[in-house]
């Protein structure tokens, strides 16, 4: 069935993960523990960070999860803070964050615009700084939708985000394609009856993957070939 448009992940997905968050939580971590390397090597293992490595685990939550569910995770080491300020903690410094674009994306979603294919952003990071991070790149009027976690639909792996960009665009389900780097992302599409494609710019193998995905592709400049094909 031909596909009409296309949803996409942000982070791992747009933007390569380990570029843009690995620069976030080092800043993150620094900024809550006061400077303090010691205590945010210790708090940062509780959210699969490692401030000596510099890199997150697989099995991160900041892969997939939401500012509230990272901060749910937070909240053991840092007692003296509310979960609402974590939450704006990790939002700000989020929004600071440096994106590394997946591949040239101003050419990559023109081109797809131009073939009449429907675009939108679904991610689990907060509305505002998704919007940030998109109109840091100049991209954010390619798209047609663009939800947060916080934007009334839910989170993934529910499927609220997506039947709503569906619904948006006017395209039934099944003629639209998920994009993401994350297993989050693809059971969000099963759930939501559409196709699902893995891309390999986040932290998940096409092992993990390939379970939940009509096709694993390298990084999303591979979908308008795939498309064609």
């Amino acid at each position: 069935m031909p596909i009409d448009a296309l949803l996409f992940d942000k982070d791992g997905t747009l933007f390569d993960f380990a570029a843009t968050w690995e620069a976030f939580a080092r800043a993150f971590l620094l900024r809550i523990t006061q400077n303090d390397l010691d205590r945010a090597t210790v708090v940062g293992r509780t959210i699969g960070f490692d401030m000596i490595e510099n890199r997150f685990s697989s099995d991160s939550i900041v892969i997939a999860g939401t500012p509230s569910e990272i901060a749910d995770a937070l909240m053991p080491s840092l007692p003296d803070m509310q979960h609402a300020a974590i939450v704006d903690l990790i939002n700000e410094e989020a929004a600071r964050a440096p994106q590394a674009e997946a591949v040239p994306l101003i050419p990559f979603l023109d081109g797809l615009r131009q073939q009449g294919i429907k675009l939108g952003v679904a991610t689990n990071d907060a509305e505002s700084p998704a919007l940030a991070h998109l109109g840091s790149v100049g991209i954010e009027d390619r798209f047609d939708f663009i939800a947060g976690f916080d934007s009334g639909h839910g989170a993934k792996p529910g499927p609220g985000q997506l039947l709503a960009f569906a619904a948006h665009v006017g395209v039934d389900p099944s003629r639209v394609a998920m994009v993401g780097d994350s297993t989050h992302d693809l059971k969000a599409g099963r759930a939501a009856g559409m196709v699902t494609i893995g891309v390999l710019t986040g932290l998940a193998s096409p092992e993990d993957l390939s379970p939940l995905a009509d096709v694993v592709l390298p990084d999303i400049g591979h979908i308008p070939d795939w498309l064609a094909a």
